[in-house]
């Protein structure tokens, strides 16, 4: 077994969390990177010929990435006597929702910004290799609630029983694929709620003709 692989410590890199993640996503070769390092350990070399670009352009891209936290440094190996240099997506383990809440800002905000990038990472893959609009049954959906105490509380709750039953699907395909042989289908679901950065409600999305006035007031 090689070194485990390591990442950039906090203190020494090049951009803050949020700065990071919009980064990574500046470039189109960055963006094929991420999705590619995602399936695991994968030497520069490698990700240059899937992506058909020139290594040294690679490089620099790759180098970008670990600078700024976003992907792993997972070693370097003798292939064919060149030194050929490894790296893969940050692994996160499950958090629950205790061990969230004893964790600190800092590392929530870390954690937070690896799964954002992810998200964002293959939804943007996709969208380069045109997956999305050959798709019939794809769904992006979006909205924007104004809640109160008990409304949140009610859409954290929702979205964590639509991930239990995320998991339900994923247990029985594995059974029904193990047993027909048929070739599955690798599809990104992503399950979202947070707090809006702006008090006022976008007007885009599948509810924007209902608005929110100044003084908190929902008109249709």
């Amino acid at each position: 077994m090689g070194p485990a692989a390591t990442r950039k410590p906090a203190a020494e890199r090049k951009k803050e969390i949020a700065d990071a993640v919009a980064y990574a996503f500046g470039h189109w070769i960055r963006v094929e990177a991420l999705a590619i390092l995602a399936e695991g350990k994968i030497s520069v070399g490698e990700i240059a010929k899937i992506i058909g670009v020139d290594v040294k352009l690679l490089s620099g891209h790759i180098r970008g990435l670990y600078d700024c936290g976003c992907i792993e440094d997972a070693g370097v190996a003798k292939i064919r006597n060149t030194n050929e240099h490894f790296y893969r997506a940050v692994t996160l383990p499950f958090i629950s929702d205790d061990d969230y809440r004893a964790m600190s800002r800092e590392n929530r905000r870390d954690v937070i910004g690896l799964i954002i990038q992810a998200i964002i990472a293959e939804t943007l893959a996709s969208l380069r290799a045109g997956k999305l609009e050959t798709d019939d049954n794809v769904r992006l959906i979006w909205d924007c609630l104004y809640l109160d105490t008990r409304g949140r509380q009610e859409v954290v709750d929702y979205l964590a029983e639509a991930y239990e039953g995320l998991l339900d699907i994923k247990a029985r395909n594995a059974n029904r694929l193990a047993e027909s042989g048929e070739s599955g289908t690798t599809m990104i679901v992503s399950v979202t709620g947070f707090e809006r950065s702006r008090p006022g409600r976008p007007d885009t999305g599948y509810g924007s003709p209902t608005e929110i006035s100044q003084v908190g007031e929902i008109r249709t």
